[in-house]
């Protein structure tokens, strides 16, 4: 039997059910509104896995880092002198090697002929000058004869005119006679000045009439010894006193001339050739302090030579060294250089993270009290090797994470756990 059901009372059923519906509705919504607000989980962090530094101020020194090696200050090359044929290796690399000592030995018979050649030339010349030399010789003693003779004759002359004046005041000889003896004397005197403006002009042309003949002694002679000197070196000797470092020939080879054919190198006068960064050498100057660290010991030092261009992304810096090389120093050995560039006073600064450009603005975890460690904009001024210069963003005391935090970019806050 149906129960008939009072439709007050239904009605007040459907109301609560739907006030019930609405209020089920209105907690969803705010259920998903609060899950919406809330932030993203916060990532942690073990203590032990970063890197942290401290802000603090002070004075820091710019400085610029590379790696290089030890190269010799003094290197040089011994080339041929004339082409030739490598006969025999005297010494190996590594040899020490003073001035003109032998390191190969070259072999040219045409040189050999061409120097027996130019010696005859020479030997021939010189005979040819000689026999100039006697000519001329016998020519000014004949012209020497020619002039005592015509002086002899004038003073015969001379002295008969005089005699005869004599006896022509006493009245015995005529004037006929004076006449004639005068007219002889006057001959002998012409004889005499012309014998000797013959033997003067003699004298004054020796030099011009032997100077062909000089010239083409000297000529053979200068070719002699050019060409003997060539057949000397031959025997190729160093230059320096030094270590042997490079023969560039084999036995057998031929050489031309001018062909490199030895290095040597002065072993107690190094130098230190780094590369360094392109990025970092825009305040590098001649003259700057360095040190060099050579695994054994630090060299103090200063820049001689910055190349005017990079290779592949690095500058090529010559440090000469200023103090005592220490003991196992040696050529091609591996060393770190370090440039002083500027000396900053009362700045804030931190340890230089691994990114960031000098002068750039970069974000770095900075550790609150709680051990959370919020993203923070640090704007940076000079860079150093050690050390980078805070412009803005951090305070003295500050501690931040200098670890590579890439992996975090999504986060602006981590929690530092452990210890």
């Amino acid at each position: 039997m149906d129960v008939k059901r009072d439709p007050a009372i239904l009605k007040r059923k459907r109301r609560k059910q739907a006030l019930l519906g609405v209020l089920g509705l209105g907690a969803v919504a705010a259920m998903s509104v609060w899950v919406m607000r809330l932030e993203p989980a916060v990532p942690s962090v073990a203590y032990s896995s970063l890197y942290f530094g401290t802000v603090k101020r002070g004075d820091i020194m710019r400085e610029v880092h590379g790696a290089g090696t030890l190269v010799p200050e003094d290197i040089r090359w011994i080339t041929s002198r004339a082409p030739g044929r490598v006969e025999r290796v005297v010494l190996q690399p590594g040899a020490t090697v003073k001035v003109g000592t032998v390191i190969l030995e070259l072999t040219n018979p045409e040189l050999r002929q061409q120097v027996d050649d130019a010696k005859l030339s020479w030997n021939a010349s010189e005979a040819q000058l000689q026999l100039q030399q006697v000519n001329l010789r016998t020519q000014r003693a004949r012209e020497d004869s020619n002039v005592l003779n015509a002086q002899s004759q004038y003073n015969v002359a001379a002295a008969e005119l005089e005699a005869q004046k004599q006896l022509q005041a006493q009245g015995l000889v005529s004037d006929l006679t004076i006449k004639r003896l005068q007219a002889a004397l006057d001959q002998a005197k012409n004889a005499l000045d012309i014998a000797t403006k013959q033997r003067d002009s003699t004298i004054a042309t020796e030099d011009s009439q032997l100077a062909p003949a000089r010239v083409a002694a000297a000529t053979q002679k200068a070719r002699f010894e050019q060409l003997a000197q060539q057949l000397a070196d031959l025997q190729v000797k160093s230059t320096m006193s030094g270590i042997l470092q490079l023969i560039g020939v084999e036995v057998g080879q031929s050489v031309g001339s001018g062909t490199n054919l030895a290095r040597v190198s002065d072993p107690t006068q190094l130098k230190a050739q780094i590369r360094i960064s392109e990025t970092m050498t825009r305040d590098l100057a001649i003259g700057q302090p360095a040190r060099v660290d050579t695994r054994s010991g630090i060299v103090r030092g200063h820049v001689s030579r910055i190349d005017p261009a990079s290779q592949q992304g690095t500058v090529g810096v010559d440090v000469t060294l200023d103090g005592a090389l220490p003991p196992g120093a040696r050529p091609d050995l591996s060393v770190d250089g370090t440039i002083e560039l500027q000396r900053l006073t009362d700045v804030l600064y931190v340890e230089s993270p691994t990114f960031g450009q000098e002068g750039g603005t970069i974000t770095l975890f900075k550790v609150l009290p709680n051990r959370d460690a919020v993203r923070t904009a640090v704007q940076l001024g000079k860079r150093s090797v050690q050390y980078v210069q805070v412009v803005d963003g951090l305070q003295v005391g500050d501690q931040v994470v200098l670890s590579d935090m890439s992996q975090y970019d999504g986060h602006d806050r981590i929690r530092i756990s452990g210890s």
